[in-house]
């Protein structure tokens, strides 16, 4: 079944949770921007260049956009796409986790870090949730 026509009554189609599911990580990680930027006051730098707020939304819209093209892909070849899909992206996640140590102090490193685990559970579970579970 392809994945624009698989569709559940209660929860809307595939493509439809998969794009709530990407925009809902860009509004967490925005939250958490929020928190840490203007009201924690973490200053949020790193690499000499100051992290804002479209910065944050554009970097994980377009994470969230290569998730899902690799969720489809994976779909597409893999046995079980959902155990492969959450095995992958959780190493995805583990290796994304070196990028923060970058930024420009505690606190930054925090908040950096703080996105990075909020954004990555959003993806995991939320894709993960609409991927499928076997192929035939």
């Amino acid at each position: 079944m392809n994945e624009m026509t698989r569709t559940s009554p209660a929860t809307g189609g595939v493509a439809a949770r998969r794009a709530l599911t990407i925009a809902a990580a860009a509004g967490a990680a925005l939250l958490v921007w929020v928190a840490a930027d203007p009201i924690g006051g973490a200053g949020m730098h790193a690499r000499g260049q100051h992290v804002g707020p479209a910065a944050v939304v554009a970097f994980t819209l377009l994470i969230g956009l290569a998730g899902w093209g690799l969720l489809a892909v994976m779909e597409r070849r893999a046995k079980r796409p959902a155990r492969t899909w959450g095995l992958t992206a959780g190493i995805v996640l583990g290796l994304s986790m070196t990028g923060p140590m970058d930024s420009e102090g505690l606190g930054t490193y925090a908040a950096l870090s703080a996105m990075h685990l909020v954004v990555g559970a959003v993806l995991i579970a939320g894709l993960g949730r609409t991927a499928a579970r076997a192929r035939r």
